[in-house]
């Protein structure tokens, strides 16, 4: 085994803090007793904070593919048109969530290097006379390539288009690590999971809905059962479950909250913007080039880092590995060997971006890529200005 401690820097599951660690390493509680509702009920509240939203925020024992999920069945039903964007392989894979479960997707196809733009999101609402399309699907930061929607300006082109359609934004990979306002937004359906910005490991997965997703959802959506929303309210009130929740789980959540609530959302989000901007200095000192084309849409979770044509992104991550034991995220879909990607998120500071940038450089040199060396150092000048 190597010496030292292995660097997990992939977009996710990211790392586990020894606080959280601690925090979960404890006995197991009667999820029926006053002791877990208690706890349930202070989770639920600073869950709300997180969101940025008044409204309920409901937990699932799942991943975050069980939160899509839950999202149509209980506001959707089969045939419904919903209008959803490429913007990359997590993106395809909710339509195909949705394809399975019977809607009529209309998919507007992307390049993976733009979010859904806003004029074409009102266009289409626009000629949606009838008002046939239900639901507005939009990923805010897709994983796969470092590209963030800009979701206000979407909840713009919808109002500006007059339209009725519920607005359902996944934020997988964004929440607790980009600004986000569920409510202020205008969003009714918020798609959130634990092992990216919350610093858990997978396993629990989240709904933030709206007054209108509530409604729609008492008398609409389709056959469900553990994905219910109106079972899981009825049974948060007291703050218990209708089934047994993932208890150790929700220790970590609760310090998760609360380490995110002592540094503060604007400085989690700032602490998280200032790592990107240093990564992507490095990224264009070297020479290469970042997979996201539109600076407003740049993720400060993850940088898709482009390889120069005849060179396997595959190759140096593996290289990586054996090397110097740090992990980057790996090319999905489309881009599969053409990218690498570094997650710069959660649980990071400024030594644990060093050393991340320090690998890659040095991955890069045993690959022989071209690239011009300094990067690091280039890195390390924006962090000690700022």
């Amino acid at each position: 085994m190597p010496s030292g401690r292995h660097f997990l820097q992939i977009p996710g599951p990211s790392n586990v803090p020894d606080r959280i660690l601690r925090a979960m390493d404890y006995p197991t509680m009667d999820h029926r007793g006053p002791k877990f509702g208690k706890m349930a009920q202070e989770i639920f509240a600073g869950l709300k904070t997180v969101f940025g939203t008044s409204r309920p925020v409901i937990i699932y024992p799942a991943s975050g593919t069980g939160a899509w999920e839950a999202a149509v069945v209980n506001t959707l039903k089969a045939g419904d048109k919903v209008l959803m964007f490429e913007t990359g392989q997590f993106a395809t894979l909710w339509r195909k969530l949705s394809d399975r479960l019977g809607l009529d997707v209309d998919f507007v196809p992307g390049d993976w290097r733009h979010g859904p733009d806003p004029a074409l999101v009102e266009a289409k609402l626009r000629e949606d006379k009838g008002h046939a399309i239900k639901a507005v699907m939009v990923v805010h930061n897709e994983t796969s390539t470092g590209i963030v929607s800009r979701i206000p300006l979407i909840r713009k082109a919808i109002d500006a288009a007059g339209h009725p359609a519920l607005f359902m934004v996944d934020t997988i990979s964004s929440l607790g690590s980009l600004e986000y306002h569920h409510e202020a937004w205008g969003v009714d359906v918020t798609v959130g999971c634990s092992q990216k910005g919350l610093m858990l490991p997978p396993g629990l997965s989240f709904n933030a809905v709206s007054e209108k997703a509530l409604t729609i959802a008492k008398t609409g959506g389709m056959p469900r059962n553990y994905w219910d929303w109106e079972e899981m309210l009825k049974n948060n009130v007291n703050g218990f479950f209708p089934y047994t929740p993932a208890t150790n789980l929700l220790y970590g959540l609760k310090e998760a909250i609360a380490m995110l609530l002592e540094e503060g959302l604007p400085n989690v989000f700032a602490r998280h913007d200032r790592f990107a901007e240093a990564t992507r200095r490095a990224v264009r000192h070297w020479g290469l080039d970042i997979l996201a084309a539109n600076p407003a849409e740049y993720s400060s979770v993850l940088t898709a880092v482009m390889m120069p044509e005849g060179h396997n992104a595959d190759t140096l991550r593996a290289t990586i590995l054996d090397k110097f034991d740090m992990s980057l995220g790996t090319g999905l879909g489309k881009v599969a060997g053409k990218v690498f990607r570094i997650g710069h998120l959660g649980d990071f500071n400024d030594l644990s971006l060093m050393g991340t940038l320090s690998g890659v450089e040095m991955g890069l040199a045993a690959c022989q890529v071209p690239h011009k060396s300094g990067g690091v150092e280039v890195a390390m000048a924006y962090l000690l200005d700022q």
